[in-house]
């Protein structure tokens, strides 16, 4: 329905029109990108359900060898085994923009570069099940810190693709729609004004006409 308050001047006419083409610019705008937000978004579902799949797979793995281990290995002996870690990783967070959401980027470094530095142990009183849970779970780890990313960025991505879609149904079903209305509204009462001026002038013409040269008399 066309917006009844409106100004219906020349002048607003124009803003309108000048509104009307940014509004249907951003329009196109915010559709490509909720559609290439969308792309994004499931290549990422995709991923990150073949990750959890792989994740899940690894745990599972070391859970069994843990419980193996300790079917061997007295629960003090694990403990005092696991007391002292070697090794140490330290976790820093980057952020990747993309399409102007924040995505997170994990990295992580080791305190040392030798693989075994993960075995906080010595081998003659531990058993190898405790040595494969302990692999498990460092070769899981990537796997692990890449699905979260994946998680984050997919509920940040979902965020950003809903509000996108709220401002693209605002501005299609709502916010374009008033304003062409409200155009036909101006134009047609711009049209009926001219009209109306252009009889008034006829009318002041025919008179002007009259008491100028007794045009009335000159037709009786």
């Amino acid at each position: 329905m066309a917006n009844v308050h409106v100004n219906p001047t020349r002048m607003e006419l124009t803003r309108l029109k000048k509104k009307l083409v940014t509004a249907i610019r951003g329009h196109k705008l915010l559709k490509d990108k909720r559609d290439e937000l969308m792309r994004r978004f499931l290549d990422l579902v995709r991923e990150n359900k073949a990750l959890r799949e792989k994740v899940e797979r690894g745990i599972a793995a070391a859970n069994r060898n843990f419980v193996l281990a300790r079917s061997v290995m007295p629960d003090e002996v694990i403990n005092v085994a696991l007391m002292t870690p070697k090794q140490e990783v330290a976790l820093e967070v980057e952020t990747q923009n993309v399409m102007s959401v924040e995505i997170p980027k994990y990295q992580y470094k080791t305190r040392t570069s030798d693989a075994n530095d993960i075995f906080s142990y010595g081998y003659a009183f531990t058993s190898g099940d405790l040595d494969s849970a302990v692999k498990s779970l460092s070769d899981v780890f990537p796997d692990m810190l890449r699905l979260a990313e994946c998680e984050k960025a997919c509920q940040l991505l979902a965020a950003e693709i809903e509000k996108t879609r709220r401002r693209v149904n605002a501005l299609e079903h709502v916010m374009i729609p008033e304003m062409q209305d409200s155009i036909r509204y101006i134009t047609m009462k711009l049209d009926e004004n001219e009209r109306s001026t252009q009889i008034r002038l006829m009318k002041v013409k025919d008179m002007m006409l009259e008491q100028a040269h007794h045009y009335r008399e000159k037709l009786e």
